[in-house]
């Protein structure tokens, strides 16, 4: 172990309000790719971000036809959680973890054992299908068994509006709400975790700083340099499937237990 390492694990062990913040990479262990990275989806395939456009999306069918159908045979739905979701699940049975502040779609970390209540969705989430114009919300699925049965751009039942995956496009506003919750987490922290995220996308990135000026100690893990990596108190560079089991076995080691 090395000492940077051995200094976080003893940080993991004396905290008592651990927020986490994940980005796509947490989540490529369970098969689902990133958009970003060397290997990412919007990387190997920059046409595919077309379909993250709220524009292209709400103004031509085309692209709500190949939104389904790449919504039909999105890896979500076969992903399981990995090693590095578990780790933060752990971590909150121990009752110390106070909040993850996520940037995925995925619902890993709830299908982990994290409590609903404790993950803040800030991109939202493609389990729920929701109604452009009457705000009708329900599960994906439904939608896309009407896909399978042969809609290629399925209306809502209720008012014949344009439905979409819960989730925030780009050119689409995020929910006010939302991000203040996920900011005064942050801003609660007495250790921020900054897991596999690149930290370029604002206002989420915001919670960086706004952790370390409330005092928290900020620990950054990811395999690539982010922005911010002169402002955390360390910066890891380990796979996250096997740094994150050591963080939760670290809090088993505390006085507090």
């Amino acid at each position: 172990m090395t000492a940077e390492l051995d200094n976080v694990c003893r940080w993991v062990a004396e905290a008592s309000r651990i927020v986490a913040l994940t980005g796509a990479g947490i989540s490529t262990d369970s098969g689902i790719p990133d958009f970003r990275g060397p290997q990412g989806l919007w990387t190997r395939n920059p046409a595919a971000e077309k379909l993250s456009n709220i524009h292209y999306y709400m103004s031509d069918p085309d692209v709500r036809k190949l939104s389904w159908r790449s919504r039909l045979d999105h890896p979500a739905w076969q992903a399981r959680p990995n090693a590095g979701h578990a780790a933060l699940a752990e971590l909150e049975r121990r009752g110390r973890l106070h909040a993850i502040i996520t940037q995925n779609i995925d619902g890993l970390h709830q299908r982990a054992g994290s409590a609903a209540a404790n993950v803040i969705e800030v991109h939202g989430t493609l389990r729920d299908v929701v109604c452009m114009a009457c705000g009708w919300r329900g599960p994906m699925q439904l939608a896309l068994d009407r896909v399978r049965a042969g809609e290629d751009d399925p209306a809502c039942e209720r008012c014949g509006g344009i439905l979409k995956s819960a989730t925030i496009s780009f050119g689409q506003p995020l929910v006010p709400a939302v991000i203040e919750r996920a900011m005064r987490a942050a801003e609660e922290a007495d250790l921020l975790i900054a897991i596999s995220t690149s930290l370029q996308v604002y206002p989420v990135a915001g919670a960086v700083p706004i952790a370390k000026e409330a005092g928290a100690r900020v620990v950054i893990v990811n395999a690539e340099p982010t922005p911010f990596d002169e402002m955390p108190d360390a910066v890891l560079r380990e796979p996250i499937g096997v740094l994150l089991p050591i963080l939760a076995s670290a809090a088993a080691f505390s006085s507090r237990e």
